[in-house]
């Protein structure tokens, strides 16, 4: 990567369903397929580009990860390994990871934001497994930044950005979740759900990398609203939403 003009990098971030157009706001850009890179995932989801893109945005060095590649895809959950790991050649900048997910919370209605402060991931599947020597036994507390959370509210504040937050619960997709596991995710203590971003935690926080987690919020849980959540309708919301977290970005970014 170095090879191809990326150097200093001051944060990542990866781009979930539908937000791929946050990335046209990079000047400079250089941009290079996930296919050109070994290690780097295949394959395709509607609404993930699937390529790197570095450049300057809101004055800072980005790494945007312009699509993520899921456990649901392969049954791998250690899909991003590769692309998260060569953060390390860098400098172990911070990681911004945002997705599309649906709300167990009625204060948090489709269209929204959302800040996410921990997790819970009960799919057995973890990406370290595997792994050798003691590195592997990752402490996940404050896995979300502390520091970092800190920074995206006092940003969201400045820009006049409605920030929830929340708890984060994996499921693997790529069916959604049933009604009774909405209800289950919601005895356990999840307000938000989703079918990504806690392997790619998990992965960051081997590496010391520090990481932040914004929900798009897409859809409401399945039983709590009249209808049944799909792809299509993720994928649209998240689009019209990209505006407020373009936002929040610019802010946060110029701050950093």
């Amino acid at each position: 990567m170095a090879e191809r003009g990326i150097d200093t990098i001051d944060c990542a971030l990866v781009l979930g369903t539908g937000l791929g157009a946050i990335a046209e706001d990079v000047q400079d850009a250089l941009r290079i397929p996930y296919a050109d890179l070994p290690g780097f995932p295949r394959g395709e989801v509607s609404g993930h580009a699937r390529q790197l893109c570095y450049g300057t945005l809101h004055g800072r060095k980005v790494l945007i990860y312009q699509g993520r590649a899921h456990y649901y895809e392969g049954g791998d959950p250690a899909v991003m390994r590769v692309p998260l790991g060569v953060m390390t050649a860098f400098g172990s900048p911070p990681l911004i990871l945002t997705n599309a997910a649906g709300s167990l919370s009625a204060e948090m209605r489709p269209g929204s934001l959302a800040l996410i402060t921990d997790h819970i991931n009960l799919n057995g599947p973890n990406p370290l497994v595997g792994d050798h020597g003691d590195g592997r036994f990752v402490p996940m507390v404050d896995a979300y930044d502390p520091h970092l959370r800190g920074r995206l509210k006092r940003a969201a504040q400045k820009v006049a950005v409605s920030l929830g937050e929340g708890v984060y619960m994996w499921f693997s997709g790529p069916s959604f979740e049933t009604p009774a596991e909405i209800r289950m995710a919601k005895l356990l203590g999840a307000d938000l759900v989703g079918m990504s971003t806690v392997p790619e935690v998990i992965l960051a926080r081997r590496h010391d990398i520090r990481v932040a987690g914004l929900s798009i919020v897409t859809n409401m849980g399945a039983g709590l609203h009249g209808g049944a959540p799909h792809h299509a309708e993720t994928r649209d919301v998240a689009a019209v939403a990209a505006g407020a977290l373009r936002r929040l970005l610019r802010a946060f970014l110029s701050e950093l």
